[in-house]
């Protein structure tokens, strides 16, 4: 017994995750495709121990495909979802297209996987922006012990969230600069290499970025709407694993005791508080783990029932694609019922 699925952008860095978690965590597949744009069609990608050859995205009528995990962009998803929910399959989208739909649930399995359950009023299920899942699922298990007034959130996001030609430019930028060339922005605004940069997708009227735009509807639609957000993104010269900086404001007091405590018990969640000056992680070394790493928990002084904690995630897994596979799992689970 298994399920059929489909991996839409399987070439793509998040593609490529989908397909190796789908295997890792033993996902009852019974068959499985990789669907792509035509110019990647015939290309092989890897399923566990199996290759398997890559399918034009554009020939696919979905007949018969139970679910459909896609990581395509949101032009992409916006053509073929209809499609693919048309023919019968139920999709985890993770590109920005549906999320804000209020009739697509916008799911975090450890912060409202009930929510997962209205997937039946479109057939989709959308996965968060990687920001926004890493801050959520660290945040919920103290909402849930003393509600949360007030996020003021700065990010440090790693360049694999452009996909792998931001990472290319990232390291030819990086090339170039030992060889005394200039660096040419291509991919992102602005030299990438050996800089930070404070804009992460396009600029709205009110002058904040879309990126930090979705880091405050997408906690509001996940968690609470009651819960005020600034967000502040930056991309940062790293290849994989985002970092935020997360100042939080209860409706009453909070100790980073209490915190440790609710986060020590939370699913998804590992504290790392050694008492030392290292005692701390940063995304070098959470780069394949599928947690979001918890450290530098401390109070804030200046503001009533204030915390402080930075939090690391890998992007790539929590972020996009194990968010997805999760999601899955606990829609066959608990909503379908598999082939004989």
């Amino acid at each position: 017994m298994g399920y059929k699925v489909a991996v839409v952008g399987a070439t793509g860095n998040v593609g490529h995750e989908m397909l190796s978690i789908l295997a890792e965590r033993n996902f009852p597949v019974s068959e499985i495709l990789a669907l792509a744009s035509q110019k990647s069609a015939g290309k092989q990608v890897s399923f566990g121990d199996k290759d398997i050859t890559v399918q034009d995205l554009a020939k696919c009528d979905f007949k018969g495909i139970d679910i459909v995990l896609s990581s395509a962009g949101a032009k992409v998803s916006e053509e073929f979802v209809p499609r693919a929910t048309k023919a019968g399959a139920i999709v985890i989208d993770n590109t920005s297209h549906f999320r804000m739909d209020p009739d697509v649930p916008l799911v975090v399995p450890e912060v409202n996987a009930y929510a997962i359950a209205d997937h039946t009023k479109k057939g989709i299920i959308a996965n968060p922006n990687c920001s926004t899942i890493q801050m959520v699922v660290a945040l919920k298990p103290l909402h849930d012990l003393v509600k949360i007034k007030r996020v003021v959130v700065s990010t440090y996001q790693s360049v694999s969230g452009g996909g792998k030609p931001a990472m290319d430019e990232l390291f030819n930028q990086t090339r170039h600069f030992y060889m005394n060339d200039q660096p040419n922005p291509d991919i992102f605004p602005k030299q990438i290499s050996f800089n930070v940069i404070p804009q992460i997708d396009k600029f709205m009227e009110d002058d904040q970025t879309k990126e930090e735009w979705k880091m405050v509807v997408e906690t509001q639609k996940i968690l609470d709407p009651a819960i005020k957000v600034c967000a502040n993104c930056v991309r940062v010269p790293v290849f994989i694993g985002h970092s935020e900086m997360v100042n939080v404001e209860f409706e009453s007091p909070f100790s980073p005791k209490d915190a440790k405590k609710a986060w020590n018990k939370a699913p998804g969640v590992t504290v790392i508080d050694n008492d030392s000056d290292l005692g701390y992680v940063t995304p070098a070394e959470i780069a394949g783990e599928d947690d979001v790493f918890v450290s530098r928990i401390r109070k804030d002084a200046s503001i009533e029932n204030g915390l402080n904690f930075w939090c690391v995630s890998d992007n790539l897994r929590k972020g996009a694609a194990l968010n997805a596979v999760q999601i899955a799992e606990v829609l066959v689970s608990k909503y379908m019922k598999a082939a004989a």
